[in-house]
C-alpha cells in the first residue's frame, strides 16, 4: 500500500474519530479532511473540490427552495390536517401518520417533511390523548423510508446518482428505486404500527410549562368563510395547544366562559386565548382564524415580511403612562400590539385600555425589520424576534403544490432531468410568489451541502490512491462468497458507518468500496451501489446517523437507548428486505 493510501486511511480514521467522540460539527471535520487531502497532494483541487460540482449536490440545494416554498405556504400543514384525521387507537393514529409521511417524503426533503409535521404531530398527540414520544420517532423513521422510494425522496440517493452519472455516464430514473423503496415502506411501515407503540415509551412532550412562561392573552377571529366554521372546539384542533388554552368565545358580544370541547364554531367568533408568546404564532400557522385586533390589517407589511416580537419596555419608551389607543403606536413604530405581559402574567382588560408601564413585556406584530431597526434604541431594553413566526399564506398552498406535482410528473416522463426540473419548480415558487428570493437564500443549509460536497474528496482519495481496491480485497481475502453474501457485507458496512456519521458522507465513502468488490467479483455494480443507496439512508439505531432522527431527539424526550430498542429490529427486517430484492431487480 502506497503512503498516499496510507494517509487517506488515516484522515478517514481521524474523520470518524472526531464525529464520535469529540463536539466538532460535522461540516468543519470533512472540510478539514478535505484540506490535509489538497495540501498533502493526494489530491488535485479539480478532484478535491470535485463534490461542489456534482450534480445531485446542486439538486439537494435547489429542492431545499422547493420545501421552503411548500412550508411557506403552509401547504404540508393543509394536507397533513386533512389526511391525520381522529383515530380511535394508537395503532390508528400510527397508520394515519405513517402513510402520509411516507408518500410525501418520496416527493420532498423528507427532512423537510417531518420539519414541517413535528408542531402538526404534537399538537395532534394532545387532542388524541397519546403520548408524542409514541409518535414522533415514527415519524422520522417513516420519512427515512419513504424517501427511498424515489430518486429525490432523500439526499443520499441524488448524491449517490450523482456518483454513478460521473463513473457511467447514465444514472437512475424517478422511480426506478420503487421496486425495493416500496416494498421496504410497506414492511418497515407495518412494523412500526404494528409494534410502535409497544416499543416506545410514554414520556409526555417537551412543551413549556405555561406558569414558568411569560402569559399573554392573543385574540382571534373565525374567518367567515374559514374552513372552520363548523366543527367543534376539539376537531379544530384548539382544545389542545401546545403553549396556550382557549379560555373563552365571545360570540356576537354574548361571553362564553366554559368552553367544552364539542362546542361549535361559527363565522365570526371572537376567541381568546390564554399562553406563551409561542401561542400566538402556534395558532397563525392554523388556517380559518385571523387577528381579531383591526389594527393588524392596517399595517402596510406583506404577509411574507411579518414576524411575532417581543420588546420589553425601557425608561425613555416615549409612551410610558399612556394608553395603547393613545399611544399611536401603529403609527409609531409600524407596528401592532397583539398583548402585554407585566411581571409574566398577561395583563386583563380591554387591550386598547391598558397603560404602558416600564418593564412591561409586548408582544407584537411587526416586519422582520423591526428587531434591527430598534434593536440598540433605547426604547425598549430588550427586543427580541420568535422564531419561525411569519404566518403562512393559505391561499397560495394550492399554488406550490401545482408547483411541485409539475416537477414530479416532467422528471417522471423524462422530459427533463430531475436537475433541470428542480431548477424551473425554485424557480416557480419565486416568481409566482410563494415566497421571497431572500426567504429561499435563508432556505438552502449550507452546513449540510458542506458535509455532503467535502466528503465527496475522501471517497476521490480512497479511490485514487488503492485504499478502497485495498479494503475490498481485504474482504474478499477473508473467504470464498458468493457476491449475495457480500451485498450483505456491504450493506452492513454502510449501516455501521452511517450510524457513526452523516448518510451522504457514509454513501460517498463506501461507493468506490462498492464499485471495487464488483470489479474484483467481476459482476456488475448497480446491485452494490443500490445497497449502498439503501443503507445509508437506513439509519434506525441512534439519533446521529440521520438529520430526523435528530430533530425528533428533543421534542420527544428520547434516551439514546430509545432508538436502539426500535432501530434494531428495524434495521434488520431493512437489511433483509432490501439484501433480498435487490438481486432480483438489479442482476449480478
Amino acid at each position: 500500500m502506497t503512503w498516499q493510501a496510507v494517509l487517506t486511511l488515516l484522515t478517514l480514521g481521524a474523520a470518524l474519530s472526531a464525529l464520535v467522540f469529540t463536539r466538532v460539527a460535522a461540516d468543519l471535520v470533512f472540510m478539514a479532511a478535505l484540506a490535509i487531502l489538497l495540501i498533502t497532494g493526494i489530491l488535485t483541487p479539480v478532484e478535491a473540490l470535485a463534490g461542489f460540482a456534482n450534480p445531485g449536490v446542486i439538486t439537494i440545494a435547489t429542492l431545499y427552495v422547493v420545501a421552503a416554498g411548500l412550508k411557506e405556504t403552509g401547504a404540508v400543514q393543509w394536507i397533513a390536517r386533512m389526511l391525520l384525521g381522529h383515530p380511535e387507537t394508537q395503532r390508528g393514529a400510527l397508520f394515519r401518520m405513517v402513510v402520509p409521511t411516507g408518500i410525501l417524503s418520496g416527493f420532498m426533503n423528507n427532512t423537510a417533511v417531518v420539519a414541517m409535521f413535528i408542531p402538526a404531530i404534537q399538537d395532534w398527540a394532545k387532542q388524541l390523548n397519546i403520548s408524542a414520544s409514541r409518535l414522533l420517532l415514527p415519524l422520522s423513521y417513516a420519512a427515512i423510508l419513504g424517501g427511498t422510494c424515489t430518486l429525490i425522496g432523500t439526499s443520499t440517493n441524488l448524491v449517490v446518482d450523482g456518483l454513478v452519472r460521473r463513473q457511467f455516464g447514465t444514472g437512475f430514473g424517478l422511480f426506478e428505486l420503487a421496486w425495493v423503496g416500496v416494498p421496504l415502506l410497506l414492511v418497515g411501515g407495518a412494523f412500526l404500527v404494528l409494534f410502535g407503540s409497544r416499543l416506545l415509551p410514554d414520556r409526555g412532550g417537551v412543551n413549556e410549562e405555561l406558569e414558568q412562561a411569560r402569559e399573554y392573552g392573543v385574540e382571534v377571529e373565525v374567518v367567515g368563510q374559514g374552513s372552520l366554521v363548523g366543527k367543534t372546539i376539539a376537531e379544530a384542533g384548539l382544545r389542545a395547544l401546545s403553549y396556550g388554552y382557549l379560555a373563552e368565545i365571545n360570540r356576537n358580544g354574548r361571553l362564553i366562559t366554559a368552553v367544552e370541547p364539542d362546542r361549535t364554531l361559527q363565522a365570526g367568533d371572537h376567541l381568546y386565548f390564554i399562553g406563551a408568546p409561542e401561542c400566538a404564532s402556534e395558532l397563525r400557522r392554523i388556517q380559518g382564524l385571523k387577528a381579531a385586533n383591526g389594527s393588524v390589517h392596517k399595517l402596510e407589511i406583506e404577509n411574507h415580511q411579518r414576524c411575532l416580537v417581543e420588546v420589553v419596555l425601557g425608561q425613555e419608551f416615549p409612551a410610558l403612562g399612556m394608553t395603547i389607543r393613545d399611544s399611536r403606536f401603529r403609527t409609531r413604530f409600524n407596528a401592532v400590539v397583539l398583548s402585554v405581559s407585566r411581571e409574566g402574567r398577561r395583563v386583563p382588560g380591554k387591550l386598547g385600555d391598558i397603560t404602558f408601564r416600564m418593564g412591561d413585556t409586548l408582544l407584537l406584530e411587526a416586519s422582520h425589520q423591526f428587531v434591527e431597526q430598534y434593536r440598540f434604541r433605547r426604547d425598549f431594553l430588550l427586543v427580541s424576534a420568535l422564531n419561525d413566526s411569519t404566518p403562512p399564506d393559505f391561499h397560495k398552498a394550492p399554488r406550490a403544490l401545482a408547483i411541485l406535482s409539475v416537477m414530479v410528473l416532467v422528471s417522471a416522463i423524462g422530459l427533463l432531468s430531475i436537475l433541470e426540473a428542480a431548477f424551473l419548480a425554485a424557480g416557480a415558487m419565486i416568481a409566482l410568489g410563494c415566497l421571497t428570493g431572500s426567504r429561499a437564500r435563508r432556505s438552502v443549509d449550507l452546513p449540510v451541502l458542506l458535509v455532503i460536497a467535502s466528503s465527496f474528496a475522501l471517497g476521490n482519495a480512497m479511490r485514487e490512491t488503492g485504499a478502497a481496491d485495498w479494503l475490498a480485497n481485504g474482504l474478499l481475502d477473508a473467504g470464498t462468497f458468493s457476491p449475495w453474501l457480500l451485498l450483505a457485507v456491504v450493506y452492513v458496512i454502510t449501516a455501521m458507518f452511517t450510524e457513526l456519521m452523516t448518510n451522504n458522507a457514509a454513501a460517498v465513502l463506501m461507493f468506490p468500496i462498492a464499485l471495487s468488490v464488483s470489479e474484483h467479483l467481476g459482476v456488475s455494480a448497480l446491485p452494490f451501489i443500490v445497497a449502498v443507496m439503501f443503507a445509508a439512508s437506513a439509519s434506525f439505531i441512534t439519533p446521529l446517523g440521520y438529520q430526523t432522527n435528530l430533530m425528533v431527539y428533543g421534542p420527544g424526550r428520547y434516551r439514546f437507548t430509545d432508538y436502539m430498542r426500535i432501530g434494531f429490529p428495524l434495521s434488520a427486517i431493512s437489511g433483509v428486505v432490501v439484501v433480498g430484492l435487490i438481486p432480483l431487480v438489479w442482476s449480478f
